[in-house]
C-alpha cells in the first residue's frame, strides 16, 4: 500500500519541527572536516510547489513554514532554516516551495560529504531522482528505506546521519523502525539516528518508545511538539523526534527554541513542547 503523497502535508508544523532538528544535526556533523555520509529512508520528492492541488487541498503549510515566513524576531537557529527555505523561493519574496529533507540536506551538504536518498512509491521516486540528478555527491535509489539501514552501514566515512520519516501508513511502520534501528546499530553505533514520528494515537507512539527502550541503546533524546492535547479523535495532535547519539548542544538548542516555535505555529494557545532522554548515556 503506498497511497501516502508528503505533498499534502509539506511545510505543516511536524515538517518545521523535522527539518529544524535535521539541520541542527548536520551542521554539528561539519564542525569537523572530515565528511559525512547522510542516509534518507524516506525521501518523498525532495522538494514540493505550495501552490499545487495536492498542497491547497489541506493548505497545512499555512500553519507550519508560513507562520514564521515574514517574523523578524526569529530565534537564530530558526532564521537559519528559513533562509533554507528561501533560497527555493528566489530569495524569499514569495512562499511557493517546501523544502523537503532531501533538499534541506542538499544545501547544507560540502563537497566531502555524501548523501544516498531512497524512496519506494512509483510516482515520488522519478521526481526525487530528476530534482538530483546534477549533485554529484547525492545518490537516489528506487528501493524500500528501512532496507538501507543493513545494506549500507557502516560507511566509510564512519560518520553520520540517519533520518527515518516513513509514512506510517501500516501499523507494521511503527515495529520496523524498531527493527531498522536495531539492524543499523549493530553496524555503526556511533553514527546519529534521527527518527520523524506521528502522533495520531498516543499509544502507538509509546510502542516505538517501549520498542527503543528494549533495544538497550543508550542517549536516545525525544523532541515532540503538540499543536492540542492528545485526541482519540481523526488527526495528528503532535510530531517529534527521536534522536539517537545527539549532538551534544542540540538538547538546549530545542529547550530555547521549542518555546518560540510554539506560540509562533499555535497562537491558539493550545500548544505544548517537551524535551526528555527516553535513554540517558
Amino acid at each position: 500500500m503506498l497511497s501516502y503523497r508528503h505533498s499534502f502535508h509539506a511545510g505543516n508544523h511536524a515538517d518545521v519541527l523535522k527539518h529544524i532538528v535535521q539541520m541542527l544535526i548536520i551542521e554539528n556533523l561539519q564542525l569537523k572536516e572530515k565528511g559525512f555520509y547522510y542516509l534518507d529512508t524516506h525521501s518523498g520528492v525532495g522538494r514540493y510547489r505550495l501552490f499545487s492541488e495536492e498542497a491547497e487541498k489541506t493548505a497545512e503549510y499555512q500553519e507550519g513554514i508560513a507562520r514564521l515566513w515574514d517574523k523578524e524576531d526569529l530565534p537564530e537557529e530558526v532564521q537559519r532554516y528559513v533562509s533554507l527555505v528561501k533560497k527555493l523561493n528566489y530569495g524569499g519574496k514569495e512562499l511557493r516551495y517546501y523544502a523537503g529533507s532531501p533538499f534541506i540536506a542538499a544545501q547544507l551538504l560540502r563537497p566531502q560529504d555524501r548523501a544516498l536518498l531512497t524512496e519506494l512509491h512509483p510516482a515520488d521516486y522519478p521526481l526525487l531522482r530528476n530534482t538530483f540528478k546534477e549533485f554529484t555527491n547525492i545518490s537516489t535509489k528506487r528501493d524500500n528505506g528501512f532496507q538501507q539501514l543493513k545494506a549500507t552501514l557502516p560507511p566509510k566515512e564512519r560518520r553520520g546521519l540517519v533520518l527515518i520519516d516513513p509514512p506510517y501508513e501500516l501499523k507494521e511502520d511503527y515495529d520496523l523502525v524498531v527493527k531498522a534501528i536495531e539492524e543499523g546499530y549493530k553496524r555503526f553505533a556511533t553514527g546519529i539516528y534521527a527518527i520523524w514520528y506521528p502522533v495520531v494515537l498516543r499509544q502507538q507512539t509509546k510502542r516505538i518508545i517501549k520498542g527503543l527502550e528494549n533495544t538497550g541503546i543508550r542517549k536516545i533524546l525525544q523532541i515532540e511538539l503538540a499543536v492540542r492535547p492528545d485526541s482519540e479523535q481523526r488527526g495528528m495532535t503532535a510530531s517529534g523526534m527521536i534522536v539517537i547519539n545527539p549532538p551534544w548542544t542540540l538538547e538546549e538548542q530545542m529547550k530555547k527554541i521549542l518555546p518560540y516555535l510554539t506560540r509562533t505555529l499555535v497562537p491558539e494557545g493550545t500548544g505544548s513542547w517537551s524535551v526528555k532522554w527516553i535513554t540517558p548515556e
